[in-house]
């Protein structure tokens, strides 16, 4: 069975409650249309009624009815919500006039409905920024505890005959968030990869922390940077199957593993590979994606209390649909790992 089905099948099993705060987005409705159509979650839209039934007729989406429509402008929700975006941000000066206003921002509003258990996670970016989707998680939802980064994930899926990762799937992070990680950074990063291995790909991670040496091939403040990084990995997920610093090829050929880290646990069967900075994680995807001709879906966005993920604002239809069930997966994880 492919992932995707996997992943569909594991979110229509345990339904999730899905923010999706562009409301009145075309590319946002149809897929909120097909998700609820598909029943893979409980879809919740930010905006007014009218407005987004007017425009779900238009469109001839018939589903839309099924959704939960929750209206920034009734008092009531904001009587709701501002209080608690009030409590989370007082200390930084924010007065209740100041969070009664912030609760009427769609991309606020769904993140406050999250952070009180009335949603179990959120997609947005057809038409805001990432810095506006993240601002608004980061403020509102915050990091795991323990997690002080969040980054980016990308979910590799190889072509038939690739035998690489698990079932041909590979994790990539980060190559979308952190520019130049430290070394808590990215021990961070690769504890958070696990975790989207486990809770999207549903596959037993595998870590290899990467860099141009492999134990100590070569001598460099960035090796050194990786060594530090994987043994504060260790020390956060002391029962994670983990190693660094390697480099790719003895990452993920068992026969390249056997001669330059013998002793490596990872023994070439890497299914998470963490990147020491951004530039290599992008860099690094991109070319797979297109000269391997792997299929490559995210950034799914990790190291969050709960799940935010955003979108292209090139996305498609089909796109935001993939993110639900993407998000679905990690919310469904989540609350198992509690």
């Amino acid at each position: 069975m492919k992932l995707f089905e996997k992943m569909t099948l594991c979110a229509k099993a345990d339904k999730q409650r899905i923010v999706l705060p562009e409301s009145t987005e075309q590319r946002t409705l149809t897929a909120a249309d097909k998700i609820l159509a598909d029943e893979i979650a409980e879809v919740i839209l930010i905006g007014d009624p009218a407005e987004i039934n007017a425009k779900a007729a238009e469109l001839n989406l018939g589903n839309i009815a099924k959704a939960t429509i929750v209206n920034p402008a009734d008092e009531a929700v904001i009587d709701k919500y501002a209080p608690i975006f009030y409590e989370l941000r007082k200390s930084k000066g924010v007065t209740m006039e100041d969070a009664r206003k912030t609760a009427q921002n769609p991309l606020y509003l769904g993140c406050l409905l999250v952070k009180n258990g009335d949603a179990d996670g959120q997609v947005a970016g057809a038409i805001n920024t990432t810095g506006n989707v993240l601002r608004a998680a980061f403020q509102v939802i915050k990091t795991k505890p323990g997690i002080n980064v969040v980054s980016g994930a990308f979910i590799m899926m190889l072509p038939d005959g690739l035998d690489y990762g698990t079932d041909g799937v590979l994790i990539f992070a980060d190559c979308a968030v952190v520019p130049d990680p430290s070394a808590a950074d990215l021990a961070q990063i690769a504890v958070s990869a696990a975790e989207t291995a486990r809770d999207i790909a549903h596959i037993e991670p595998r870590v290899s922390i990467l860099s141009f040496s492999t134990k100590g091939s070569a001598k460099h403040e960035r090796v050194d940077k990786v060594i530090e990084a994987t043994r504060l990995a260790r020390e956060l997920a002391p029962d994670l199957l983990l190693d660094g610093e390697l480099q790719a090829d003895a990452s993920l050929v068992p026969s390249v593993a056997n001669q330059k880290a013998p002793d490596s646990p990872i023994k070439g069967r890497a299914n998470v590979l963490v990147f020491p900075s951004l530039e290599v994680g992008n860099i690094a995807y991109k070319l797979v994606q297109r000269l391997g001709g792997v299929e490559a879906v995210g950034p799914v966005l990790q190291g969050l209390a709960a799940p935010v993920n955003d979108l292209s604002r090139g996305c498609s239809p089909e796109d935001i649909y993939k993110t639900v069930i993407i998000t679905c997966n990690q919310a469904i994880g989540a609350k198992q790992s509690k």
